[in-house]
């Protein structure tokens, strides 16, 4: 799992933060304690997309605590040697029916990852507010929030 990150971050992030800061990140947000974390958290879905010879692909999304209505989508992705195979939108289709009850997905997403934008607005996600990050590794750079609605059953 944390070798599909790593590769996924890289790929990703290195031209907008440098490999250093990318290393940064995936060595805070993605090691083998803080999945372990996701795995066990209460009111989440981890979900892993693979093919039984590798993992092409993973999503963390969990019910936030002071609005369990809402459910907070961490992390959706998929190896780069897998993009345009259709496994992110299974994986987040997957996701959108594991939250009974929840009316509202939310996420927060680096502004200028054209690609990931360009993918949850293409899933229902419209752009809410631009927010600066304020502590932790990733203080200073900037995410985007979006909101889905979602249909409760």
């Amino acid at each position: 799992m944390r070798a599909l990150l790593a590769a996924s971050f890289h790929a990703t992030y290195d031209d907008l933060y440098g490999p250093k800061k990318v290393q940064e990140l995936i060595d805070a947000w993605h090691s083998t304690a803080t999945l372990e974390k996701h795995l066990e958290a209460k009111g989440a879905e981890f979900l892993v997309a693979d093919d039984g010879k590798r993992i092409g692909g993973m999503a963390y999304a969990r019910r936030k605590d002071d609005r369990p209505e809402t459910v907070v989508l961490h992390q959706l992705y998929v190896h780069p040697d897998c993009h345009r195979q259709g496994i992110g939108r299974d994986i987040f289709a997957e996701l959108e029916t594991c939250f009974p009850g929840v009316d509202l997905m939310e996420l927060e997403v680096e502004p200028r990852n054209t690609q990931a934008v360009a993918f949850y607005s293409a899933h229902g996600f419209v752009p809410v507010e631009e927010v600066e990050i304020e502590s932790g590794p990733a203080k200073g750079l900037k995410a985007l929030i979006m909101h889905k609605p979602l249909e409760t059953f």
